[in-house]
């Protein structure tokens, strides 16, 4: 490959992964919008989804949130009645934060068909080719965990 074709190509592929974020994003919008939540309550909504029921802390450092504006956050779930705050099985002194049946089945009904239809989409692709997405991916959402902190801490970017 040349290197002019190898460059433009880089740049190709920074520009779809822009554009993926971006369409992402109307995504989000319009769940939240949808769901009548913010933006920072749909992420502690995304982040039980997938990783099930945690605890207040947890879901803080999964989040990037204060521990202040998660218990808000939580606050602000329950009463939509999309999260409940029930007491560990483990220690009955740890509260955990779980969904709500109806908060799954709107993930569900909004985000299912986008998961269906891009599964479908997958089919498409080799064992190779998947592993490569895979793999792009997961340095992909390291490197936007990375920055988020940097930035949040207002530091110089990271070396490398």
């Amino acid at each position: 490959m040349s290197n002019h074709l190898h460059r433009q190509l880089i740049q190709e592929v920074a520009r779809e992964v822009a554009e993926f974020q971006s369409a992402s994003d109307l995504v989000d919008e319009a769940a939240s919008a949808r769901l009548g939540i913010n933006r920072t309550d749909q992420r502690c909504l995304g982040l039980l989804y997938s990783r099930g029921t945690m605890s207040a802390g947890q879901l803080a450092q999964a989040s990037g949130l204060s521990p202040g504006a998660t218990t808000t956050a939580i606050d602000r779930l329950e009463k939509a009645g999309y999260a409940r705050r029930v007491r560990s099985t483990d220690d009955r002194r740890t509260v955990m934060v779980e969904l709500t049946e109806e908060a799954r089945r709107l993930i569900e009904e909004i985000y299912g068909p986008i998961g269906e239809a891009g599964t479908e989409r997958l089919r498409k692709y080799s064992e190779e080719e998947l592993a490569l997405l895979r793999d792009f991916l997961r340095e992909g959402q390291a490197l936007q965990v990375e920055h988020a902190a940097r930035i949040r801490s207002g530091g110089p970017p990271p070396r490398g």
